[in-house]
């Protein structure tokens, strides 16, 4: 039993994607912020690399102006999906509540949402991309959830309606 048990998870690590691991020579100059500013507001985001080699989010949510958010994403070459396929994100948040958001095409107007929240301690958040809806500008779009056959964006936002300070430290986002 223990050896059926151990192929079945080495058969699930082995059909993961990498979609970024972050060390401390990664490359995450492709990472980028849009705020609030976009609109008006005086939100600030930023995102770095830690001296441990984390991928950290972090800044300042203002609901002056009319803002209210702050998001860092990050474009790819395509990556295949199938109708199970999964975001797993390895990741240590502040407690608060963050959207994971995707593309299929770098180009659409929306993205597709889900949300989770955080604990304080190391998680592994688990999306299923078709429990993912579509969203543009706050609103859920009359479409159907994700069922594209790639992916070529992903992005992490906060924005809970209210004014607070943010850090979200990253270590791996996989592809399942």
């Amino acid at each position: 039993m223990n050896y059926l048990f151990g192929i079945i998870i080495l058969t699930t690590l082995m059909n993961r994607q990498i979609l970024f691991d972050f060390n401390k020579n990664a490359d995450i100059q492709g990472w980028k912020i849009v705020d609030d500013a976009v609109m008006g507001g005086i939100s600030s985001g930023s995102f770095k690399l830690s001296p441990d080699g984390h991928g950290v989010f972090e800044g300042a949510v203002s609901l002056e102006n009319n803002g209210g958010f702050s998001l860092v994403r990050y474009p790819f070459d395509k990556m295949k999906t199938n109708k199970d396929s999964k975001i797993i994100i390895k990741l240590k948040g502040d407690g608060k509540k963050y959207q994971l958001r995707i593309k299929d095409n770098s180009s659409n107007y929306y993205w597709y949402i889900s949300s989770f929240a955080t604990s304080g301690d190391w998680q592994e958040i688990e999306i299923p991309l078709q429990d993912m809806y579509p969203s543009f500008r706050g609103r859920k779009m009359d479409l159907p959830n994700f069922s594209k056959n790639y992916i070529e964006e992903i992005a992490f936002l906060i924005g809970n309606k209210k004014a607070e300070k943010f850090k979200l430290i990253i270590d791996k986002i996989e592809l399942n």
